[in-house]
């Protein structure tokens, strides 16, 4: 009984396991080592990824990926893009899997209560005790973007900057119910979160991407649980954003979206009730459902800029792109390290140069 004791006291602590990134190396490159962590929550387990050392003064970038994804899936072009290496040399950072979208996660028993998105949020002050990291810089991704908001509304303190993709800060109304309805009597949940994932137009072209994410998702062996991710997302309450009260984002914030992305319209209305100096406003061209995965130069470029606007990029930091363009790129970008601003970046295939503007105003960003 001893023994049987010890190995479950042993089973309920913190694991680790170290692991090597299988992904090309640049030229002097060395393989990057990760540590995968697994913590206990008032909510149950969670477990997340680091790579990297912690630097002095300087937050953790901590990731959060959307239903049907797992943090490889959905942020693994973005940080293997080449110019992001000289962003995350200079941060640690975190990838969280929601409870059961680990690789290798065991689908959870029949009749498992799935952590609300709420209760998402809420573990994420056990996974910084445990790494000792006092901020963050946040990026996520949908039902991931929508945990890391309830999180920086909770704990603003915490919270340096977000980086929000395709977030939709509002409940689902009774007619979206009644569509979401309608579609589950005709299509399966891989198809379902695929037409939450992508644009209907990056469907019916079935690229060789399409193709990729469909078998990821179709074919994942804890389906199942994925499910529960995606019915808790469908579940999620209204962050109730208000412009100029006290329910809003305090930090720094850049919002991300594609022209074709099914969350545009909600991108575009969270942005209306963001406090307009503190946000960002990125709409990418040709970038689809996930512009993380089908334009990671474009969206590493914004993100350095995010960076050098809170101070923690040297102006000389600049990718290829950016030292080819014109100088009017330096004021849009607000690279002073004033952490207080206010510009929308709507990038366009049709503008062929880049000019800022006053604040509120649109800038054309070439790409």
């Amino acid at each position: 009984m001893e023994n049987g004791g010890s190995r479950q006291v042993a089973m309920a602590e913190l694991r680790e396991v170290q692991i090597t990134e299988e992904k090309p190396l640049l030229p002097g490159q060395t393989p990057e080592v990760a540590k995968t962590h697994s913590v206990e929550t008032p909510y149950g387990s969670v477990s997340f990824t680091v790579y990297g050392t912690p630097k002095p003064k300087r937050p953790a970038i901590l990731t959060y990926h959307d239903v049907g994804l797992n943090y490889k899936s959905c942020f693994q072009p973005l940080f293997q893009f080449a110019d992001m290496q000289e962003i995350i040399q200079n941060f640690v950072r975190v990838h969280v899997d929601a409870p059961g979208m680990e690789e290798g996660a065991p689908v959870f028993p029949l009749g498992y209560q799935y952590p609300s998105l709420d209760q998402l949020a809420d573990m994420i002050p056990c996974i910084l005790q445990y790494l000792n990291f006092s901020t963050i810089i946040g990026i996520g991704v949908g039902a991931g973007a929508y945990v890391l908001s309830r999180y920086a509304l909770t704990h603003p303190d915490t919270v340096e900057g977000l980086v929000l993709i395709n977030i939709d800060p509002n409940a689902k109304g009774w007619m979206d119910w009644a569509a979401h309805k309608l579609t589950g009597l005709t299509s399966s949940i891989s198809e379902m979160i695929l037409g939450h994932l992508f644009s209907q137009e990056e469907l019916s072209g079935n690229s060789e991407l399409i193709q990729k994410y469909r078998n990821i998702i179709a074919h994942a062996p804890n389906l199942d649980n994925i499910e529960l991710y995606w019915n808790s997302y469908n579940n999620r309450r209204d962050l109730n954003f208000v412009r100029g009260g006290d329910t809003t984002l305090k930090c720094p914030v850049m919002l991300v979206v594609g022209d074709q992305a099914p969350h545009e319209d909600a991108v575009v209305e969270c942005n209306s009730k963001l406090d307009p100096t503190q946000t960002s406003f990125l709409k990418m061209a040709d970038s689809g459902g996930q512009p993380q995965l089908t334009q990671p130069g474009k969206l590493t470029e914004a993100f350095k800029y995010f960076l050098q606007g809170m101070g923690y990029m040297a102006s000389s930091c600049m990718t290829r792109l950016s030292r080819s363009r014109t100088a009017s790129l330096t004021s849009a970008a607000s690279i002073d390290g004033n952490r207080s601003r206010s510009r929308t970046l709507s990038q366009s295939s049709e503008s062929g140069t880049l000019s800022s503007g006053p604040p509120g105003h649109t800038m054309e960003v070439s790409c």
